[in-house]
C-alpha cells in the first residue's frame, strides 16, 4: 500500500504524474479564457501595430536624425576645439617651450656651471677649513674636560657615594626595626579581632539572610508562574483557538479558491496573449498583402515598365554624352595647364642660365676598383700598395 511505505520508499511527486485538478478549476478555466481572449486580442493588435510603427520610425526618422545630429554636434562642438588645439595651441605651446628653454633653462645652466659651481667649491673649501679649526679647538676643550673629570670629579664622586651608602645602611636598619614592630602590633590589634568577628558573627548572619532571600525568591517565582499560566490559558482560549479556527475553516479555503482563480487568470492571460499574437500576425500579413497588391505592385509595375526605360534613355542620350564632353573638356584643360607649366619651367631655366651661366658639370672620379671587364691578377693590382 502507498500509505504503508516509509517516506524514503515513496516515489517523488513528479514521478507519480500530474496532480488531478478539481471541478472548480475546470469550471473556471473555459469562461475565463474566453473572456480574457476577447479582452486581450485588441490590446495585442494595438501593441503589434505600435511595435511596427516604432521600428519604422526608428529606421526611417530617428536613426538618420541621430546621425545628422551627431555629425552636427561633432562639427559644432568637437571639430573647432580639435582645430584650435592642433593648429593654434600646440604650435603656441611649442614656441613658448622653446622660448622658455632659451630664456630660462640655458641661462640658468650657464649660471650654474660658470658662477654657482666655483662659488660653491670655494664656500666648501672655506667651510672645511673652519670645520678643521673648530674641531681642533673642541678637541682641546674635550681633553681639558677629561683631565678635570679624571683628576677632580671622580675622587669627589667616590667619596660622596661612600657617605651616601653608609647613611643608607643606617636608615635601612632603623626602618626594618620599625616595620617589624608595626606589623606585630597590626596583627594582634586588627587582623586577629577582624578574623574572629568574621567567623563567629558575620558568617552566621550572612547565611541566615541568604536563606531568607532564597525563600522569598522561591515564593515570588511561584506567584509569577501561576499568574503566567493563568494569562497563557486565558489568551489561548480567548485569542489563539478562535484565530486558529478562523484560519483553518474560513481563510484557508477562501485563499485556496482565490489562488485557483488567480492561477487560472494568469494562465488564461498567457494563453490569450499567445493566441492574440498569432491572430495579430495573420491580420498583419493580410494587411501587408492588401497593401502590396493595392500600392506596391502598381508602383513597381510603373517603375519597371515606364520609369526604367525612360531613365535608360535619358542616361544613354543625355547623361553619358554630357559626361563624355565633360571628360574631354577636363583632359583638354589638364593638357593646357601641363603645357603652360612646362613653358614656365623652361622660361625660369633659361632666365637662370642667362644670369648665372650654365650649371657646373660633376667631375668624374677615378675609381679604385677595376671595371667590369677587368680582373685582378697577381701581376697587376689596383690597390695603392701594389700598383706600379
Amino acid at each position: 500500500m502507498e500509505w504503508e511505505k516509509t517516506p524514503a520508499e515513496r516515489p517523488p511527486a513528479q514521478a507519480r504524474g500530474p496532480q488531478p485538478e478539481g471541478c472548480l478549476a475546470v469550471a473556471i478555466r473555459i469562461p475565463v479564457r474566453i473572456v480574457v481572449l476577447v479582452l486581450v486580442v485588441p490590446v495585442r493588435m494595438v501593441w503589434d501595430a505600435l511595435v511596427v510603427a516604432g521600428r519604422f520610425l526608428r529606421d526611417t526618422v530617428l536613426r538618420p536624425l541621430g546621425r545628422a545630429l551627431t555629425w552636427a554636434a561633432w562639427a559644432v562642438f568637437v571639430w573647432p576645439w580639435v582645430t584650435l588645439w592642433r593648429y593654434a595651441l600646440v604650435p603656441l605651446g611649442r614656441a613658448l617651450a622653446w622660448l622658455g628653454h632659451m630664456l630660462l633653462v640655458v641661462p640658468a645652466v650657464w649660471l650654474y656651471r660658470t658662477v654657482l659651481t666655483p662659488v660653491g667649491h670655494a664656500i666648501a673649501w672655506v667651510a672645511r677649513g673652519v670645520g678643521a679649526a673648530v674641531a681642533w679647538v673642541l678637541g682641546g676643550i674635550a681633553a681639558a674636560l677629561g683631565w678635570v673629570y679624571a683628576r677632580l670629579l671622580t675622587p669627589v664622586g667616590r667619596a660622596i657615594a661612600w657617605l651616601v651608602r653608609g647613611v643608607g645602611l643606617i636608615l635601612a636598619a632603623v626602618g626594618l626595626g620599625l616595620y617589624t614592630a608595626g606589623a606585630w602590633l597590626v596583627r594582634h590589634l586588627v587582623v586577629i579581632p577582624a578574623l574572629w568577628l568574621y567567623e563567629w558573627v558575620l558568617t552566621p548572619v550572612g547565611k541566615g539572610i541568604a536563606w531568607l532571600a532564597g525563600g522569598l525568591a522561591w515564593l515570588v517565582r511561584m506567584i509569577f508562574i501561576g499568574v503566567g499560566a493563568a494569562f497563557y490559558w486565558t489568551g489561548r482560549i480567548l485569542l489563539v483557538l478562535p484565530a486558529l479556527a478562523l484560519w483553518r475553516w474560513v481563510l484557508a479555503p477562501v485563499g485556496r479558491v482565490l489562488a485557483v482563480i488567480g492561477r487560472e487568470i494568469g494562465e488564461a492571460l498567457g494563453h490569450a496573449w499567445r493566441v492574440a499574437g498569432h491572430i495579430s500576425l495573420a491580420v498583419g500579413r493580410f494587411l501587408a498583402k492588401v497593401l502590396r497588391w493595392t500600392f506596391v505592385e502598381p508602383v513597381r509595375w510603373v517603375y519597371r515598365t515606364l520609369l526604367t526605360p525612360v531613365g535608360h534613355a535619358v542616361r544613354d542620350l543625355v547623361l553619358r554624352p554630357a559626361a563624355e564632353a565633360a571628360r574631354s573638356v577636363g583632359r583638354a584643360t589638364r593638357q593646357a595647364l601641363t603645357a603652360a607649366r612646362d613653358s614656365a619651367r623652361q622660361a625660369r631655366a633659361d632666365f637662370r642660365r642667362m644670369l648665372f651661366g650654365p650649371p657646373h658639370e660633376p667631375q668624374p672620379v677615378a675609381r679604385r676598383e677595376p671595371t667590369a671587364g677587368e680582373t685582378r691578377t697577381l701581376g697587376s693590382s689596383t690597390t695603392a700598395l701594389t700598383k706600379d
